[in-house]
């Protein structure tokens, strides 16, 4: 196994773990009445540069020859995360900071985990 798969599957484990951890924190701050701010924003931004930096990677990797087990629901997967949140963001909540926003991004963060773990069972071969 090279590098680059090694660096792609343990970041694949970071993006859907930071997910998670990012998804639960929303969804508390919603409970709490807090809406979306700058600190939320902010990690959300990160989670999807793990994203571009995962997909740039296995840009990468499939263009050295490696394929993944399931590669069209693989790259689907990658390429639903890259533009899942930002739609949600700029079209549905339209930048908005209040709390059913915070719900929304909360619960958006948590669906995201979910395509984090579901494109790694259909990249692992």
């Amino acid at each position: 196994m090279s590098i680059l798969q090694i660096i792609h599957t343990q970041l694949a484990n970071t993006v859907w773990l930071f997910f998670l951890i990012l998804g639960v924190w929303g969804v508390f701050r919603a409970a709490r009445g807090l809406g979306v701010d700058g600190n939320y924003l902010g990690a959300t931004a990160v989670g999807q540069l793990l994203f571009v930096v995962q997909i740039v990677l296995g840009v990468i990797l499939y263009l050295g020859g490696s394929r993944p087990a399931d590669s069209f629901m693989h790259w689907l997967y990658g390429a639903f995360s890259l533009v899942f949140v930002p739609f949600v963001y700029l079209v549905w909540m339209r930048g908005d900071d209040s709390n059913q926003s915070q719900w929304v991004l909360g619960f958006t963060t948590l669906f995201m985990f979910g395509i984090a773990l579901r494109s790694i069972t259909t990249g692992a071969g």
